[in-house]
């Protein structure tokens, strides 16, 4: 292929790619039903107690079974952490750095079977898959760059005498769990694990419940790449009882987590009700468009419906809510209504398919309640319903593309919902508009639209989020990658003021000592 594969990918000869993703698929439909173990001090943990991975579009499809860590192990889990971090951190940084970008080659020349297997067990397009591998290798990549920028951030002070010096020097905390979410099943869990890895840490990751077949690719990429055993250790389980006996362990030194707001409190809570550690959240969004009376129309059409409706809706960056200038919100809504009924929701794994399943039953439910309350208290202009898009997919977790015109006060303008339903209302002023953004308990993505450089700029000063696109066809608020945009989360939407793809985000991970000597 003659070009790379990120989430801002929309004009490219895709021939080449949908040749090498089929053959990849083929392979991996060929080995469906397999067991995978939980992995505990470099070796192979099977409790013969399954968790399950289905399908989403095909529920009754068993893809994979991934033996439970159960909450008894947490202990061993735990010491042997603790024991090969010590080991870890006495590696030079530069080995560190370089095992993490072997892990990103494996990472991007097995790309076309991660890809699959996400397809699969997610519910993302290809592109989407192949954005998430690809940004996967970029996170590792980057960070690895950072290290070696700052010379593993190993600084000279100043002197006070001329026998004195002084080094400031950043040291690993200690042993990170690391929970990662299914909509990013890859890049999120190897983005946060590289963090806490490059400090010279140890991670114990559990993946999502959703997507446990996924983090497999990453640890055989970094253990095939040099980490030492027990340096990175995967355990299975549900987040409320695995997830849960890790946080409360009192050996973790501190937490790196993805997923919703309320469940991100109660970690940070539980975390720091015996001291002060540090808990690294991102919490999801309920992210604005801004689309001005001097917009592109066709621009932000596009832009706003590739990111309401890419994944489903299921992103923490996914457009969430429109305001819309008064004089364009006819042309709009008819614009953006007529792409979402255009969107026929199908097998994500085809080449042709744009929006896959939600992720399970429970979403389904969420939308059909949405869905009720907008045709109660609004206008649905597009979608809201159930769909089934083929008798062999009838019980697949398929839901519309769905427009609704709400007003800005209503529940599901302020709720983050992780579905392809996106509220719009109307505004006079831009003043009114970014008022009604920033009127939110979240604040990580916002977009806007408009040939008026005076409007971006006062959306730039103003607007009450951590990533800020204006005037993107290639997604009004979504498709941060990593370099390019830190991804950073206010307010409600994260915990540390610094984002992941960004230049602070490593630094994090590891605690500042000054080492002054004498003579």
């Amino acid at each position: 292929m003659s070009f790379r594969i990120t989430y801002s990918v929309l004009d490219a000869d895709m021939t080449a790619l949908h040749a090498h993703f089929d053959e990849a698929l083929a392979v991996v439909r060929g080995g469906l039903g397999g067991e995978h173990p939980s992995w505990i001090a470099g070796e192979a943990f099977r409790s013969g107690d399954l968790l399950e991975s289905r399908n989403p579009a095909r529920p009754a499809e068993l893809l994979a079974s991934v033996h439970r860590t159960p909450v008894g192990e947490v202990a061993r889990v735990m010491r042997t952490a603790k024991e090969a971090q010590r080991r870890w951190a006495r590696v030079p940084w530069q080995e560190r750095a370089l095992v993490l970008r072997r892990a990103a080659d494996l990472i991007s020349a097995r790309r076309f079977t991660l890809a699959a297997i996400m397809s699969l067990e997610v519910g993302k397009n290809r592109l989407e898959s192949l954005g998430d591998v690809e940004e996967s290798a970029d996170l590792l990549r980057y960070y690895a760059g950072q290290f070696e920028e700052a010379q593993g951030f190993v600084r000279p002070m100043a002197r006070l005498s001329s026998g004195e010096s002084t080094l400031s020097v950043l040291r690993p905390y200690g042993v990170f769990v690391v929970i990662a979410p299914f909509n990013f099943p890859l890049a999120l869990a190897a983005g946060m694990s590289a963090g806490a890895l490059l400090g010279g840490n140890a991670v114990v990751l559990k993946p999502s419940e959703e997507a446990p077949w996924c983090a497999e690719g990453l640890y055989q990429a970094l253990v095939e790449a040099g980490l030492p055993e027990g340096v990175l250790q995967v355990v299975h389980g549900e987040g409320e009882t695995l997830g849960a006996a890790l946080v409360d362990h009192p050996e973790v030194d501190g937490v790196a987590f993805t997923g919703s707001r309320s469940v991100g409190y109660g970690i940070h809570a539980r975390l720091n009700a015996a001291g002060i550690r540090p808990c690294f959240l991102e919490l999801g969004g309920k992210n604005p468009a801004i689309v001005c009376q001097e917009a592109d129309l066709e621009d932000a059409i596009e832009g706003c419906f590739r990111s309401a409706f890419g994944l489903s809706g299921q992103k923490c960056s996914a457009l969430s809510r429109v305001y819309v200038h008064e004089d364009l919100k006819r042309g709009f809504l008819a614009g953006l209504s007529k792409k979402a009924l255009d969107v026929r929701a199908g097998d994500p794994s085809l080449a042709e398919t744009f929006m896959g399943p939600v992720i399970n039953a429970a979403a389904v439910r969420r939308f059909e309640q949405a869905a009720a309350e907008a045709r109660r208290e609004g206008t649905v202009h597009a979608g809201g319903v159930r769909v089934r898009p083929s008798a062999e997919l009838a019980e697949g977790h398929f839901v519309a593309a769905t427009v609704a015109e709400l007003e800005h006060g209503h529940r599901l303008m302020r709720e983050e919902l992780f579905l392809p339903f996106v509220g719009v209302t109307g505004f006079r002023t831009l003043e009114e508009a970014l008022g009604m953004a920033n009127d939110c308990a979240y604040g990580l993505t916002a977009g806007i639209f408009s040939q008026k450089a005076e409007d971006v700029e006062a959306f730039m000063e103003r607007a009450e989020a951590g990533v800020l696109y204006a005037n993107r066809r290639a997604g009004a608020t979504t498709g941060a990658w990593p370099g390019v945009q830190a991804f950073c989360g206010w307010k409600g939407s994260g915990s540390t003021g610094k984002g992941g793809c960004g230049p602070y985000y490593v630094a994090q991970f590891m605690r500042e000592q000054s080492q002054t000597r004498v003579g």
